[in-house]
Parts: structure tokens; sequence; C-alpha cells
């Protein structure tokens, strides 16, 4: 506020979540919204040993959890689940409350992009998820392999006339499932995607205070557009020299 003395201190989760709230449901209802969470060095890497947890922290990861406890459902690229070790979203009591408040499930569901369906179903994201894990893959994907994820427990969603998935279909599918607060976690593959095919919404940056050289990805990968994307700042905090960014596609 003009005139009043800067206070320095740590959010609650009751804050951020207010901060980071989904738009409110209009006349015709709620309508599919697509943020993006990502991190960035300031030299643009989006990993560190093809990692993105090294160029993290604590903060970063306090606002990782509740825009997760905000979601119906977390979108990501099958590399990443890889890469990563992706586990199941968990029910976290502090955002119990919240979520029954707005007809949401305990967790958001996992949905995992891949053409090929090459995953590995031993992974706690298939064998004990909160709530059934999501394949999003197209209509040519091998029908083995649809057996076999659908064995293993995961839900296949066909999103794609093809091998691949068409992220305007992906957000189609996700909203007739009743999934429409949407996140995605990346990697750079399928962000760049979600950017080209003009779905995402917002974007929620963290610029970590690092430099790490080399040949790490940025954010998003993939052909350049033709012509940039404009979005505009939202908010922007801060702690401990890492700036937290929200911008909404202007």
């Amino acid at each position: 506020m003009p005139g009043a003395d800067p206070v320095d201190r740590e959010w609650s989760l009751d804050e951020l979540a207010a901060a980071y709230a989904y738009p409110e449901a209009g006349p015709d209802g709620r309508q599919p919204w697509l943020r993006a969470n990502m991190v960035s060095t300031l030299d643009g890497a989006a990993q560190h040993d093809g990692r993105s947890q090294p160029i993290s922290c604590a903060a970063d990861m306090r606002i990782f959890g509740t825009l997760r406890g905000l979601a119906d459902v977390v979108i990501v690229g099958a590399e990443t689940v890889r890469l990563e070790g992706y586990r199941p979203a968990r029910a976290r009591a502090e955002f119990a409350q919240a979520r029954e408040a707005a007809g949401q499930g305990p967790a958001p569901a996992i949905a995992v992009v891949s053409a090929s369906l090459e995953l590995d179903y031993s992974l706690p994201l298939f064998t004990s998820p909160t709530v059934p894990t999501l394949i999003l893959t197209g209509a040519a994907a091998a029908p083995d392999r649809i057996a076999a994820a659908e064995k293993a427990g995961a839900r296949v969603v066909i999103a794609g006339d093809g091998v691949g998935v068409d992220p305007v279909r992906a957000v189609q599918a996700l909203a007739e499932l009743g999934h429409t607060r949407l996140l995605t976690e990346g990697g750079p593959r399928l962000l760049g995607q979600l950017v080209a095919a003009g779905v995402l919404d917002e974007l929620c940056l963290t610029i970590s205070p690092m430099l790490t050289a080399g040949a790490a990805q940025r954010i998003a990968g993939g052909p350049s557009l033709a012509v940039p994307k404009r979005f505009e700042l939202v908010s922007l905090l801060e702690e401990g020299g890492f700036l937290f960014g929200r911008y909404r596609r202007s």
C-alpha cells in the first residue's frame, strides 16, 4: 500500500491459493483454462542435468503444491514422466475442504501425453494413484499398447486422429471428463506444442537466480512461431531472490 512499510514474510497456503485462483465460472458454466507452471534460470535453462529440481527452491515447491491443489488435472509429457520420476498427485489436508467445495476429487489426476504409450506401468503413477491416471494419445496408437495401459489401470483418452495428440482436442477431451482447471508442468516439448496450438491461457514462471550455461532446454521447445505470442504480467512475488511471475494471454 502507498506509504506503508514493506513487510517481508512467507505467504500462507490460503493466500497463495487466492492469488493463483482459476477464473470464476461464467454464465455458460466453467470453461477450460490451461495454465503452465515452469522454472527457468537467468540464462534460460529449464533443467540442470535433465531435471528441474536443481534449479528450484522451497518457495517454488510451495507454489508447485498450491497449483496442484487448485487443479482438476495435471498434464505432463511422457518424457518428463520418465526423467523426473513422476509420482501421483497426493491428497493434501490443507486443500481438502476447498476441493470438496469446488466439486473436485481429493487430488488432481495426472494426464500423460504419449504417442507411443511406451511407459513403465510398474511406477507408482500407475500402480497406486490417488485417482486413476489418464493417458492422452492419438486414434492411431498401437491397440496392444492401449490394452496394456488399460490393463495397468490407466484410462486412455483419444485426443487426435493420428498417432500423436492434438492439443486442442486434448483440452476438449479433458473438459468433457469434467476437468476444466488444467495445469501443465511440461516438459519443454509439450509446452511448445501447447503454445503453438494457441491453447495456453496462463504461464506461472519461476525465475531462478542461477546461471547454468551448457545446452539445457528452454521452458518451451519446437519450431518458432511466425508471430510471437504476447502475454501480460498479472502478479509478481519474490522470495530469496527467486521471482514468481504469473502471466495471462493478452
